[in-house]
């Protein structure tokens, strides 16, 4: 069965006629947007490329990441935009400098998306929809104005296997599990763009991990990224019976972290019944992360009213309240009601509640710590993977010649807000243009 596939694979090189074919071939291992990127790359140099990969369809975690509206890039300028991916913002500089925000917008227009600029400067395509894109990005890779089409072969999931190709051919050999049976492929080049730790359901599920360090490739642990966070002691049942699932709207938070990193911010998150999650709580979700494993737990300041001072909001909490309750009180004076008033009484004692200076100070700096991030399957991304210094600048393996790296498989991460995407999409082209480089030789 392993012979007549391999021989099954390689007749894909054979034109019509029996005569072998010139050009060079590549495999792509992953289909999500740094594979298909890598591969329009490639085939558009007349590059006879095949992609692989374990999930039934192209795309899962692409389509799903835009349920919600598919935010492709951001439009803040460039010294900005680069800032986004901490302790790795020089070396994704390095790969937006080939393909930026500006050229992602132009690359969809160039397959009849049309995009706009939210009001957040997030972009997205103007039905806000991630399937047109992809249909019309799969339509371009399988029917191209000029050179080889793009081969798919799904439901082929890389089993770790490599070797040498028979007979003194050149390149690899890769071995895929598939629904009948094992197959191996071989090509002058493979590109790897597996994906991270999180969502294994979609396919990214990090069993590459011991693989490339069993040939010694440097790794950097997968971490949840852009994640929610479990509270230490957790919720009471009464609080979370109530108002789990509802969002806190129009806060602030506020990170310190024990190395000197900060963060502060307005938006809203949700509380869940352990935790937190959120848009404002994944955006410092790396420092909590790192404070955690540091020192085992970290600590957020809420600020229920980030639009009044503390010296007003002392004011309103100390004016004589008369007959009326404390609930009545702080939603006559202050406006504050429902779950940012319950937060309070979940977190302060009773004391501590009729006390207006100190209950001023918790209005406007609540103090949460939190345990642990969420399992790593739960997050939107993941940080960690494939260092930058295993690799050169084309993104080539220096510890596995032949073999390339692209997507969230690389050691890097970045807030939601369409960075991710242009990230995977910039490091797909750097990569493909670093194979390309390969196969032309020395």
């Amino acid at each position: 069965m392993t012979a007549f596939a391999f021989r099954r694979f390689m007749t894909d090189g054979m034109l019509n006629n029996g005569t072998k074919r010139s050009m060079k071939k590549v495999m792509v291992v992953g289909a999500g947007p740094a594979g298909l990127m890598a591969a329009e790359v490639l085939c558009s140099a007349g590059v006879e490329v095949h992609v692989f990969d374990a999930m039934p369809s192209v795309g899962r975690k692409f389509l799903l990441a835009g349920k919600g509206g598919l935010n492709l890039t951001h439009a803040e300028p460039a010294e900005i935009f680069s800032t986004r991916y901490g302790a790795r913002r020089e070396q994704i500089a390095g790969l937006l400098q080939d393909f930026d925000a500006a050229q992602v917008r132009a690359w969809a227009q160039g397959l009849g998306i049309d995009t706009f600029v939210g009001s957040s400067g997030r972009v997205f395509p103007e039905d806000m929809k991630a399937a047109p894109l992809l249909r019309a990005w799969l339509q371009r890779l399988r029917h191209p104005a000029s050179g080889p089409a793009v081969q798919f072969h799904m439901r082929h999931r890389w089993n770790g296997s490599t070797g040498a190709a028979p007979d003194g051919a050149p390149g690899m050999v890769l071995g895929f599990d598939t629904p009948h049976g094992v197959v191996l492929a071989q090509a002058d080049a493979v590109l790897l763009a597996l994906g991270g730790g999180s969502w294994a359901r979609l396919g990214s599920d990090g069993a590459w991990v011991p693989w490339l360090q069993a040939r010694g490739v440097a790794l950097a642990s997968l971490l949840p990224a852009n994640c929610g966070f479990d509270k230490q002691g957790g919720w009471s049942a009464h609080f979370t019976d109530r108002f789990a699932g509802q969002p806190f709207k129009s806060v602030a938070l506020r990170v310190a972290t024990s190395d000197g990193r900060k963060f502060q911010h307005k938006g809203e998150f949700v509380l869940t019944s352990g935790g937190v999650e959120g848009s404002l709580i994944y955006a410092a979700s790396n420092l909590l992360r790192d404070e955690i494993l540091a020192h085992g737990s970290a600590t957020f300041e809420l600020d229920l009213l980030p639009d009044m001072s503390f010296d007003r909001v002392l004011v309103e909490v100390s004016h004589p309240r008369g007959s009326r309750s404390l609930s009545s009180h702080l939603k006559g004076r202050l406006h504050l009601d429902g779950i940012k008033a319950a937060i309070l009484h979940e977190l302060l004692s009773k004391a501590q509640m009729h006390d207006s200076a100190t209950l001023a100070a918790a209005i406007k700096a609540l103090p949460i710590s939190l345990a642990a991030p969420r399992p790593i399957d739960e997050a939107i991304s993941s940080a960690g993977g494939v260092r930058f210094e295993a690799m050169d600048k084309n993104l080539s393996l220096t510890q596995w010649r032949g073999v390339f790296c692209a997507g969230e498989m690389l050691d890097w991460e970045a807030p939601t807000g369409g960075y991710l995407l242009t990230a995977c999409l910039a490091s797909g082209y750097r990569a493909g243009r670093g194979v390309l480089t390969y196969l032309a030789g020395p």
